[in-house]
């Protein structure tokens, strides 16, 4: 990593290390930001208590397509590995998402009707707030899901439905903004809709170990803090989940490029869509950015990270939103404590 830096630029070649498949350059044009510290990792990792179990022997025939061979999207019949997706592939066969796939994603995370949700009995998170008074569970979205093909799998590591776990391929930049958001990421290059730009990389946490450490920082006033990811997709199975096995991710101390995507309030340019890779099941999965349409050359990457700025009670405190986007939940927050307080 070669780094120059003097009173107006600050310039890193590759933030990755060499580890990613491009090159990540982070540029601070006015020398107003601080490099950020933090352990660049291409992979997930267990901080310390997460239960995970990831095996060959709980990949049953029936999750994969041994009997394939090559490329999956160019067969006639879909394979076994595409009924996540409704017995379609969710890519096109130039790596892009399918419009229509991508087109009800939208319509989820936007427009979530009732039959959207599930309702947890005992909610693991509302359990990591306080074990001793319990909230009701507030409902977890039911998210629609790309399954793509493994190692078990007799496609090989060039087949269309491995996206993914191929990578990033996209050139980013991260880039100071100078719009009271910090750090930024940029795309170098103009994208076509539906191009998986990375995936959320981060330490595996459990609920309890996410609210902790989010106590520490906070009282430590140091700030700096990612907005973590709960992994909540299988919080509506019949079993009741551990606090261990209540997963979610934070780049706060160890994550990749992604820990840099600015929030946007409704009408950000990226999404983000659970991949299934190395699990049969919906309990451990990876989180996928892919965009929702096209993008320019030089403009910056946003997500929605689905902030109820309302919640007092939310474990993670909601920052102070500078997205600017015209249908900023924080500003008409704001506005409803303003009328309240008259």
């Amino acid at each position: 990593m070669q780094l120059q830096e003097n009173k107006d630029v600050v310039n890193v070649s590759d933030i990755s290390k060499g580890v990613e498949n491009v090159k990540i350059s982070l540029v601070d044009e006015k020398g107003k930001g601080k490099l950020p510290k933090f352990t660049y990792m291409s992979q997930n990792v267990v901080y310390q208590n997460a239960y995970m179990q990831i095996s060959l022997a709980r990949i049953s025939d029936e999750d994969c397509c041994s009997s394939c061979s090559g490329d999956c999207l160019s067969s006639e019949i879909p394979c076994a590995c595409a009924r996540e997706t409704g017995g379609e592939f969710a890519y096109t066969k130039h790596g892009l998402l399918k419009e229509e796939f991508l087109d009800d994603c939208m319509r989820v995370m936007q427009n979530p009707k009732d039959h959207h949700f599930v309702f947890c009995k005992d909610c693991p998170l509302e359990r990591s707030k306080d074990a001793y008074v319990l909230d009701v569970c507030k409902g977890h979205l039911i998210r629609k899901f790309i399954k793509e093909c493994w190692i078990k799998c007799g496609c090989d590591m060039n087949c269309g439905n491995r996206v993914v776990q191929r990578g990033l391929r996209c050139n980013l930049q991260v880039f100071m903004t100078g719009e009271g958001k910090g750090w930024g990421i940029r795309t170098v290059e103009k994208l076509a809709k539906g191009t998986f730009i990375c995936e959320y990389v981060g330490e595996i946490l459990t609920n309890t170990e996410l609210y902790d450490r989010n106590l520490q920082i906070n009282g430590s006033g140091s700030g700096g803090h990612t907005y973590p990811v709960t992994l909540d997709a299988d919080w509506g199975s019949e079993r009741l989940l551990k606090d261990e096995e209540a997963l979610c991710l934070d780049a706060t101390f160890c994550g990749n490029v992604a820990r840099f995507i600015n929030h946007r309030c409704n009408d950000a340019n990226l999404i983000d869509i659970p991949v299934e890779v190395e699990t049969p099941d919906r309990h451990y999965y990876h989180l996928a950015f892919f965009t929702n349409r096209e993008v320019g050359a030089m403009e910056e990457l946003t997500w929605d990270y689905g902030i109820d700025f309302e919640d007092d009670g939310h474990p993670i405190k909601a920052f102070a939103c500078y997205c600017g986007s015209a249908v900023c939940r924080d500003r008409q927050a704001k506005r409803h404590t303003r009328r309240r307080s008259r």
